[in-house]
Order: C-alpha cells, then structure tokens, then sequence
C-alpha cells in the first residue's frame, strides 16, 4: 500500500537568515504580498526558489500549493503561551498555575500546543453541559406563538390564511459564545500540524457543539457579554477569539487573482507589547493609578500628526497624565542605542508634559539605563527629561517577568508628580 503524500514543509525562524527553499510562483507571491514573513523574494541565484525570512510572526501556514511554511519562536512555547494567557485574562492567569492558564500539553510547536490548549479549555467548560441561552428566532409557522410580525405577515401573506410570520424566544444552544467555540475548534481542524490524538478530541468537541451554527467566512465574530452565566466559559472564549483572529490572513494584491494563506500566526511584536501593558497596568492598580492602552494624542496643534503610545500612567481619577510607557520587541544594539525609539518617547513626554518616559524591551544588555535630553532642565530640581530603557528576559519564569514588570511600577509611581 503506498503511504499518503505527506505536504512540503519549509522551516524558518523567527527573525532568522533567509532560507532559499523551492517554491511555485504562485505560492511565493502568495506569501510576498502577504506580509507574513520579513521577506519573499525569488532567489536570483536559483531557478524555482525563493528566498524567505522571516519577522516577528510566528506558527504555520499552508500556502495555495500545499506547501507549509512553519516559523519557530526564539521564546520558548510554553512562556509565549503564558504571555498569551496573562493577556487576555490577567486576573485567571497567575491565580490558576505556576504556567498560566494556557495549557500547552507535551507540545513545543506553536500550533500543536495551541490546538491542545484550545481542546482542553473548550473541554473544561463543556464539563457541566452545552450552554443554552435565549434567543429571537423568525420564521414561518402554521400555528401561532410568541409575536405575529405584522408587517411581514400583510407583506407575504396579505389576505391569505396561515402561515403567520411570527418572532419569539427560543430557549436554544445556538448561542453566540457556541458559534465562537465552534468556529474556533473547525478552524483548527484545518491547520497543518495538529497532532492526531489532537485532532480526534477537536472533533469530538465539534460534535458537542452541533446544535450552534457555523460561523460564515468574512463577518464579524458574535459578540458576547461576560456574565455569571457563562464564567465557565470565558476562558475558552478568550483563546478560541485569539484562533479565530490570528487565522486566515487574505490579501488581494491589486490587479491579481485572489491569493489566499491559510494557518495561524502570532505577532510577537504586538504579543510582547500587550503582554507588558496589561501587566503593568494590572501592577498600577495596587498603587492607587489608572493606565491607559493605546491612548491618542497628536504632536501638533491643528492635529494632524497621530500618535499612540502604548501605555500612558495617569491618577487614580484618569484626569492626570503622569508617565508614558512604549513597549518594543526588539534587541538593543551593541552600543545599547536605540535613537528612533528614544526620539518617540521623548516627543511622548513633550506632548504629555512629562518629565520622563520609559521604553521597555525584549531583551537587553543592561537591566536599565537612562539618557537626560539637553536643553530640557527648566525644572526647578534643574533635571531634564529623562528616557529610560528597561529589559525584560523572555526567558525567564512567568513569577519572575510579573515580578520585573512590579519593580517598573513601582518605579513609574513613585516618579509620578502626586498631588
């Protein structure tokens, strides 16, 4: 008996050197106008190939020829899953285990481990039954309940007996927070690399979920509102939205076919950013502060130029700017000097009129250092702005990331201007 074909795979990682891998052409324009990867170019020195790099995001796609293009992070799996985890729930995630929440199994590729975490969480919350919940159902009917529709019935039925167009409650699984658990654990069966043991339980868990309709391609998710009702729910809603968000990346260059990569990637860039921001601002609300995500501004007067910090520390009434915080993934460079991102926080802090702003990486050489900006010491101590630059060792242990991200906390209190 011959073996099925097993699919191409190509192996990159994160941020690493170009590989020069065979590839279709339609494939490589596929990923190229994607933006999934750092780079695709066709490599000049090789007929048939392209040459691929990779950037911040990582997991696996199939591309239109069947080939899977899977990137590794440098983060180990199961810490990038805390990060995830602490992210959308911070208040479970730390409570419920030494790791988090997000169990990732005996799987240390990105997509196994998220496969199994969205199996086992969807399981826990499926352990006291399918939840049912009300909803407004329409149809046609030859008997009457709930309300008769009247403008519906005179215009499709005028002057003819029954059916009667009538609305009402139905007592039903086909609940929105069904549908996004549905749409998740289908998603997952159609990504490369999900592991057989992992797959069967995905299917056994759609089967559960029957009665919820699919979710159609292209619309917005079902919206859902947490509730004492559906808390053991919510953090299967929380990673099955994170599936259903980071799968099936369409872009359609203008003037070309529709190319279409379909998998699930993470973007460690913005993983890294929402990590450090919900941890701080977890961290702030023991000091008595508010912080706000993203918050708007604009550099100048007649307000053309946007920015968007990512985090900006304000009193406890949410009235009093008093630090601005930018997280980067990124590495320093030899010299520790980053002069782009030291020109944004400083024009971070001469909006807001602070007299600091701090940067926060990845990774770094020195645990923290500063740089007082010349010509800004109008202050009565005769200081002038000062840019710090903190670094935060993904490698380290969950208690101790919480623990760094505490002391820089503390740190933005206790410089804050109080009243």
């Amino acid at each position: 008996m011959t073996a099925p074909a097993t699919e191409p795979e190509v192996v990159l990682r994160e941020y690493g050197p170009a590989v020069s891998v065979p590839l279709g052409a339609e494939a490589g324009r596929a990923l190229a106008a994607s933006g999934i990867l750092r780079s695709a170019t066709p490599d000049p020195g090789r007929d048939g190939h392209w040459l691929l790099r990779a950037g911040s995001r990582v997991g696996a796609v199939r591309t239109p020829d069947g080939a899977v293009v899977r990137i590794t992070p440098k983060t180990p799996v199961r810490r990038l899953f805390f990060l995830l985890g602490f992210s959308l729930d911070p208040a479970r995630a730390w409570r419920d285990g030494r790791e988090g929440t997000v169990d990732t199994g005996v799987y240390d590729g990105v997509v196994p481990a998220l496969a199994h975490a969205v199996e086992r969480r969807i399981d826990a919350a499926l352990r006291q039954g399918v939840l049912q919940g009300y909803r407004e159902a329409e149809e046609s009917a030859l008997v009457v309940r709930g309300r008769i529709r009247e403008a519906e019935q005179i215009r499709r039925h005028f002057g003819r007996t029954p059916p009667v167009e009538i609305s009402y409650d139905a007592y039903t699984a086909d609940t929105a927070e069904n549908r996004v658990l549905r749409g998740a654990v289908e998603r997952l069966l159609r990504l490369p690399g999900v592991p057989g043991p992992v797959r069967r339980r995905l299917a056994h868990q759609r089967t559960r979920l029957a009665d919820a309709l699919p979710l159609v391609r292209g619309q917005e998710l079902p919206r859902w509102q947490p509730s004492r009702l559906n808390s053991r729910y919510q953090p299967a809603l929380r990673l099955a939205e994170a599936v259903l968000r980071g799968t099936s990346p369409e872009h359609r260059p203008a003037g070309s076919d529709p190319l279409a990569v379909d998998g699930f990637l993470l973007d460690m860039n913005k993983l890294f950013e929402d990590f450090v921001t919900v941890a701080l601002r977890e961290a702030l609300r023991e000091h008595g502060l508010t912080a706000r995500l993203q918050d708007p501004h604009h550099l100048d007067t007649a307000g053309l130029v946007r920015m968007r910090p990512d985090l900006v520390v304000r009193t406890g009434d949410g009235r009093t700017p008093l630090a601005v915080v930018d997280a980067k993934y990124k590495v320093e460079k030899a010299d520790g000097l980053l002069n782009a991102d030291l020109y944004q926080a400083f024009a971070y802090a001469t909006v807001l009129g602070l007299r600091e702003a701090h940067l926060v990486y990845a990774a770094g050489r020195r645990p923290e250092r500063f740089h007082e900006v010349r010509g800004t010491s109008a202050a009565p101590d005769g200081r002038g702005v000062r840019l710090y630059q903190h670094s935060l060792d993904l490698s380290r242990e969950p208690g101790r990331l919480l623990s760094l991200l505490g002391d820089i906390a503390g740190r933005l209190a206790a410089a804050a201007p109080h009243p």
